[in-house]
């Protein structure tokens, strides 16, 4: 992995709780998983103005699991390594066993960063019922995506 230094158009910082609004509209935006928000988990990338243009987490589940989640940058910024840099400072700070979800077609991505993708006996109990859910959900619906729950560590 490269190291955890953004160009100048935008930084790195930890979230600060006036930064809750907007951590709840890019994830809006994303149309990800809005459950668990809680601001102080999240590193934001912020444009010079100070606008929050990306954010992710890392967040406890009551199993203790952790999970890479809300990984999300605005459509403007997209293409621009920020979602990377975010992952690699949240990889950073978290160095042990983390999960994550994520539909299948970016599993190649999280893969780049020692992922694997799991299977329903490997997973943690909330990960399961999380993927038996989804999928079920998503197969009724017609819907292509598959969820994938992987791991790293």
């Amino acid at each position: 992995m490269t190291s955890i230094t953004p160009p100048a158009e935008y930084n790195l910082r930890r979230a600060a709780s006036r930064d809750a609004p907007a951590i709840r509209r890019i994830i809006a935006q994303a149309h990800i998983n809005p459950t668990g928000l809680n601001w102080r988990r999240f590193i934001l990338a912020v444009d010079r103005q100070g606008q929050v243009i990306g954010c992710g987490q890392v967040k406890p589940h009551a199993d203790g699991s952790l999970e890479l989640a809300s990984i999300a940058v605005l459509p403007a910024w997209q293409g621009k390594g920020i979602a990377r840099l975010i992952i690699e400072r949240l990889l950073q700070d978290y160095p042990g066993t983390l999960y994550l979800t994520c539909r299948a077609p970016l599993g190649a991505l999280y893969r780049k960063f020692g992922f694997r993708t799991l299977t329903p006996a490997e997973m943690p109990p909330y990960f399961r019922r999380l993927s038996r859910i989804v999928n079920l959900l998503n197969r009724l619906g017609h819907q292509p995506d598959i969820l994938l729950v992987m791991r790293r560590g």
